[in-house]
């Protein structure tokens, strides 16, 4: 593992009363991903962000899922923020913008990105059904809503078209996910810069 990768590593927990969670996380991996957060569809979404962001991922969710899935996946969202801002750190020398129109069969949705330390969330999603199979499909919202606040990211999302609501929310995960691989990746032009004419981006 070279230096820089080894610094754009991190891990980080949270217990509260509703939810205990750990994420580990390494920017310059390869997609490699392992899932427990009881929640099986959530699970297969975070699958999708870990493999096509190429950033490894674990992560470890214990939550009040007799109640329903809302606490573990907004707060996996969170958690798994902070481990990207941490492994981040100065973000120096990244990319830093990306965006991204991201097709599955009938279904296409863009995600527009910037590491900038600034969170923001667009969100220009619906769904024609409350569910996917026991999956509240208003959770996806909450998810990219709580990883961009403390992640620091400016993410826009906006599905152009879809008729399939399994398809709309895995390409929200998809296209976020291509979209931050290439935010994060080495800017081989200015790979020790911040890129800001500030000279620093909050984190």
């Amino acid at each position: 593992m070279s230096p820089r990768s080894a610094l754009r590593s991190a891990e980080v927990s949270r217990k509260t009363k509703e939810t205990e969670i750990s994420v580990s996380v390494h920017l310059d991996g390869t997609g490699k991903s392992d899932m427990a957060t009881g929640v099986g569809f959530f699970d297969h979404m975070l699958d999708q962000l870990s493999r096509h962001s190429l950033i490894d991922m674990t992560v470890r969710a214990k939550g009040d899922l007799h109640i329903d899935d809302h606490h573990t996946v907004e707060d996996t969202g969170i958690v798994i923020g902070q481990a990207l801002a941490r492994a981040l750190g100065e973000r120096r020398g990244i990319m830093r913008y990306a965006s991204i129109d991201l097709a599955m069969d009938e279904t296409l949705t863009r995600a527009a990105l910037d590491v900038s330390g600034r969170p923001f969330l667009v969100w220009n999603v619906s769904f024609s059904s409350p569910k996917i199979g026991t999956f509240d499909t208003e959770l996806v919202r909450e998810f990219f809503q709580a990883l961009s606040q403390h992640a620091g990211i400016t993410l826009h999302v906006t599905n152009h078209y879809g008729a399939n609501n399994h398809h709309i929310a895995e390409t929200c995960f998809k296209a976020v996910a291509r979209a931050l691989r290439a935010a994060i990746e080495s800017d081989p032009r200015q790979p020790d810069a911040v890129p800001s004419t500030k000279g620093s981006l909050k984190g």
